[in-house]
């Protein structure tokens, strides 16, 4: 894994343009934007993309409620999304929008090459049909009973209580989420991806080692219980693209969404011609893709789309990364289902960096949901990155100020300690790369103790009353400035502001490959406040703010 000639493409699973970004959303665009900043600090190409999921029936239902017509709506909470990724460090190399004219022209290709091979049928279809409302309902307003578990208020797609997947006139006792009203059933023509004649390919393919073992478990169940031919077509009015030949049909959201992975990259190849959309795309592409996803979809991303890609004669991912969902006293944070904390609340009481370290140390590489509690989230803080690391910074510069003119002095005091902190950076990689952030947390954490256990047994505000003991205390203050460098550079993926901050009190960059090489005889600027604590009254407030 530490070949220095990797390229790769990561990207993120679409956010729905319909609201705006919330915690949900946060920890995956997070997790992929740590695991990126890596990369990129170990000196690896990555192309990091992402895009606003922009089409079906809900974007339209929301644009006629607002009395705008879609295109705007879509238009001003793609700028809305950028914005609040970007205010918590998460940047993207072409951020796009699933209405694009490329994706509407890769789309019409990919459809008409399926097409051509005959793995499009036409089929007449039961679908649930809201009469008070004149038109058909999509998957996502209609709830009832799941058909498989019972559990109640589930949508017309899946269960979110047992992962089922089903069609919608499965649900027992379904009921519009427009009027309110029980559905008929009315038939109607539709175009299907024929899913079941890559059963073979699939079976192969999620044993290969793309996926996350409970992933691959989950799809070897559904595959095991036959896949259906999936629709990709959806009845007029309808928010999208129009398909080819069809007046009143349009593709299906998660058909144009999942070859927005491609289009967002072909959007950037053509603005940076260095990058080839072919170098990543074709079945023999000898670059890495990878999809950070919800577990929610692993349906689409571990069956469906491999199955397009297989067909199209295109690449399959390397790897698709599943993280489980964000909750909150023990409740999924949900933007359909109305319980959302966004990342504009956030901001409003907390910090961007604080939220990245929070959900780091709970971070795995598994699919297990994160529990949020405001006041754990506040003491970590306050203990991990004010009381440790930043004080190791904050306790060595006020000597090395007020008696050294902020310099370090030119002996490394404790070259065993210091080989200890570098000699963590081969794990520490290779927890990073496996995205095991939150045991990369516990590492650091129990190195500022380390390093801040240094500096209370040497005592320097005791030896420096001693001027025969100064030349000591520098030797001691500036080795506190080396260990907490080394903390830094480790956090720098996570902590991203602070990281800056950093820089610009050591007056160095934080580089990967200047870890083992101390700052001798280096001159550092004024310490200044890197971080301030978080107090209990601002989380007392925000929780009873937004309760």
């Amino acid at each position: 894994m530490n070949n220095p000639n990797r390229t790769m493409l990561v990207t993120c699973a679409f956010p729905y343009a319909n609201g705006d970004i919330h915690l949900g959303h946060l920890l995956e665009h997070i997790q992929a934007d740590i695991w990126v900043r890596y990369l990129r600090m170990k000196g690896h190409s990555v192309v990091f993309i992402c895009s606003d999921d922009t089409h079906g029936t809900a974007i339209m239902l929301k644009a006629k409620s607002m009395n705008m017509n879609p295109e705007k709506l879509i238009s001003s909470m793609k700028d809305r999304h950028q914005d609040d990724l970007f205010k918590f460090s998460i940047i993207y190399d072409n951020y796009s929008s699933t209405h694009q004219k490329e994706n509407k022209n890769l789309c019409n290709k990919i459809y008409y090459l399926l097409k051509k091979k005959k793995f499009i049928i036409e089929k007449n279809i039961s679908q649930l049909y809201d009469i008070s409302c004149d038109m058909f309902l999509s998957d996502r307003f209609v709830k009832g009973t799941c058909p498989k578990c019972k559990a109640s208020s589930q949508y017309g797609d899946n269960c979110d209580s047992c992962g089922a997947v089903y069609n919608a006139i499965e649900l027992l006792n379904p009921i519009s989420e427009i009027s309110h009203t029980t559905p008929c059933i009315r038939l109607s023509k539709h175009l299907f991806f024929k899913l079941s004649y890559f059963s073979p390919f699939l079976k192969n393919w999620i044993v290969s080692g793309s996926l996350q073992l409970p992933v691959s478990n989950q799809l070897k169940e559904w595959l095991s219980l036959g896949l259906r031919s999936w629709n990709i077509s959806r009845d007029y009015p309808y928010f999208g693209f129009k398909i080819p030949g069809y007046i009143d049909k349009f593709f299906y959201v998660w058909m144009d969404a999942s070859i927005g992975y491609m289009s967002c990259f072909k959007e950037l190849c053509d603005i940076k011609k260095e990058i080839n959309f072919n170098d990543f795309w074709s079945i023999d592409s000898k670059y890495e893709l990878y999809h950070f996803i919800g577990k929610d979809i692993t349906y689409f991303h571990g069956l469906f789309w491999p199955a397009i890609l297989e067909a199209c004669g295109y690449r399959k991912p390397t790897k698709i990364f599943a993280h489980g969902y964000v909750t909150f006293q023990g409740l999924k944070l949900s933007k359909s289902k109305g319980f959302m904390i966004s990342g504009r609340k956030w901001l409003s009481c907390f910090d961007s960096d604080s939220l990245r370290y929070y959900f780091s140390s709970k971070l795995s590489n598994n699919i297990e949901d994160l529990e949020m509690n405001l006041y754990d989230y506040a003491n970590k803080i306050n203990s991990d990155i004010v009381n440790n690391i930043v004080n190791l910074a904050s306790r060595s510069a006020s000597f090395l100020k007020k008696y050294f003119f902020n310099t370090l002095s030119n002996v490394l005091v404790n070259s065993s300690l210091y080989q200890q902190f570098t000699r963590e950076a081969i794990l520490i990689e290779d927890l990073f790369e496996e995205r095991k952030f939150s045991r990369i947390i516990q590492k650091i954490r129990f190195l500022s103790d380390l390093a801040n256990k240094y500096i209370s047994q040497k005592k320097p505000w005791i030896l420096i009353k001693n001027h025969l003991f100064k030349d000591k205390v520098h030797n001691i203050c500036s080795f506190g400035i080396h260990l907490f460098r080394v903390l830094m550079i480790f956090l720098k993926p996570i902590m991203p502001v602070l990281a800056e901050k950093t820089e610009l009190f050591l007056n160095k960059p934080l580089l990967w490959s200047e870890i083992d090489q101390p700052l001798l005889s280096h001159k550092i600027n004024n310490f200044s406040i890197l971080y301030h604590r978080i107090e209990r009254s601002k989380v007392d407030y925000f929780l009873k703010k937004y309760k």
